[in-house]
């Protein structure tokens, strides 16, 4: 292979609102064109245009390559859930002088949706664990979780990445791979390998499944941005100016008042903060919201000319036979803390007929459709309301794949099976897919019609069950159903029974 000419870049600019003017570059050649400019408009072309990790070909990385190549929206549905927080995130990252290809590992930790669980404790756009989000200064109280506030969770994580690089003496692959796999895994790799008499570079490591996909992934969705249209995307232009801007608010807030003071829905305030928990801001101050760039005018008039009015609403309460702060706090959905301040108590102790004052939020709890409670509601009520199909994963199966198969999202899957969104998935694992009572008519919505894909289910046997009920449902035979679970006609069905059923699901349906 022929030695790379590097080029050295220092990119100046007088544009304060774009990032990309103040990063020392490092370019090859053939990914530098006549076109660039540190004052490109497109987010998506700066990180393009200002990679600094640079790796030879590798098959590990063309694997993910061509997995992002045959699906044609994956970058595009990215771009949709990362355009409110990719300027901010990309700002950071320059402001630490770090690659700017970290800007996408909250694409591969989580498709840049804050409120995406895995493992079961990981969380948010860098996808934290509570032990190493605390190390680095990220709390989780009643009202609040850091580890789901981008602002707060990306400056964390771009301090654990830069200590990652200093324990690792600069290399970058090793780094973003301590990041996956923790260091001590890492490091206990790298020791392997010494006395063994072998490299000692990331690709020579003997790591994690998981971890061995990762930094590919990373550098497949890096080299793929160069060139998006080479590889069947279509990206969605992310403009090169601040969305959102952080607003400290000095006392604790109702959420449904910053929506009436910006005219943003409920949704959206949730939604550019995901870190909220509940109905209101925590009541730790001072607290820092995040606010589109076009609505902060408004709302620091309004909050100006309103200084003096409560942001919380308060009642009095009277305290009956047998209550307690923590029932009275459950009642209101505050805490036991605000109450006890609120009313100088220092212990738990109250008397009846007394009476407390305590904060009420102006809308009913369904209002807040985003906090921690109504989505556990949601939740509860899918799942209820759903019916519980046991998926067996075939060769050439993906989450995407899946999800797509079976009209669900990658973040349903994950969040269903408990599950980590980028780990392998063995053949014959089973995963458990909710089909909405709404959606029964429909398993799953194929785009290319006409083609006969099967899949095979586990179906649990209800209570009043029979073969050929549930023949007639899966529009298959009662013969049928025998052969692949090898009954005869003597065998009786018992609630609880597992039966693997095989369905097309073109023209498969539950009705």
């Amino acid at each position: 292979m022929r030695p790379l000419l590097l080029i050295v870049v220092m990119v100046l600019s007088g544009c304060q609102s774009l990032v990309g003017s103040n990063k020392l570059a490092i370019f090859e050649t053939d990914t530098l064109n006549s076109s660039y400019s540190s004052e490109d408009k497109d987010l998506w072309k700066v990180i393009a245009n200002q990679q600094e990790i640079r790796v030879d070909d590798n098959s590990r990385v063309q694997s993910h390559i061509n997995w992002i190549t045959q699906r044609p929206d994956y970058l595009a549905s990215i771009s949709k859930r990362a355009q409110p927080f990719l300027y901010l995130v990309v700002s950071e990252v320059e402001n630490e002088r770090l690659p700017i290809e970290i800007a996408l590992l909250p694409i591969v930790e989580s498709d840049y949706y804050p409120f995406s669980y895995s493992h079961g404790t990981a969380t948010g756009i860098w996808q934290f664990i509570p032990s190493t989000g605390r190390m680095y200064g990220l709390e989780e109280d009643w009202w609040h979780e850091d580890r789901r506030d981008v602002l707060a969770s990306t400056k964390a994580a771009l301090h654990y990445l830069k200590d990652l690089n200093q324990m690792f003496e600069g290399d970058w692959l090793l780094s973003i791979a301590a990041y996956n796999a923790g260091p001590g895994r890492v490091q206990r790799a790298i020791d392997k390998n010494i006395k063994q008499g072998k490299k000692t570079d990331y690709w020579s490591l003997d790591l994690p499944k998981e971890t061995e996909k990762y930094v590919p992934k990373l550098l497949a969705i890096a080299k793929v941005l160069k060139d998006p249209a080479r590889y069947n995307q279509k990206l969605l232009s992310i403009e090169n100016k601040p969305y959102l801007e952080p607003i400290k608010l000095e006392s604790q807030f109702d959420l449904a008042l910053i929506a009436q003071w910006t005219n943003l829905s409920i949704d959206e305030i949730y939604s550019f903060n995901p870190g909220l928990k509940r109905w209101a801001t925590p009541e730790a101050l001072p607290y820092t919201i995040l606010l589109p760039i076009d609505v902060v005018g408004d709302f620091k008039e309004v909050l100006s000319n309103q200084k003096n009015r409560p942001k919380v609403s308060w009642t009095r309460y009277k305290v009956k036979e047998g209550d307690s702060l923590g029932v009275i706090a459950q009642n209101f959905n505050t805490t036991i803390h605000q109450i006890q301040s609120v009313n100088e108590i220092k212990g738990n102790l109250i008397r009846a007929n007394s009476y407390l004052i305590v904060p009420l939020a102006r809308e009913s709890e369904d209002y807040y459709s985003l906090s921690d409670d109504q989505r556990e509601k949601s939740r509860l009520n899918a799942s209820k309301n759903s019916e519980k199909l046991i998926y067996k994963v075939v060769s050439g199966d993906s989450l995407w794949k899946i999800s797509q198969d079976f009209s669900v999202t990658v973040n349903e899957l994950v969040r269903w099976n408990k599950i980590v969104p980028t780990a392998p998935l063995s053949i014959g694992k089973e995963l458990v897919i909710l089909i909405d009572d709404k959606e029964k008519t429909e398993l799953a919505k194929i785009t290319h019609t006409g083609i006969d894909i099967n899949r095979n289910i586990v179906y649990t046997v209800k209570s009043g069950d029979n073969l050929s009920l549930i023949a007639q449902r899966y529009k298959v035979k009662v013969s049928q159903i025998r052969d692949w679970n090898d009954l005869n006609e003597k065998d009786i069905l018992q609630p609880g029974d597992k039966l693997t059923i095989t369905i097309n699901v073109v023209n498969s349906n539950l009705s």
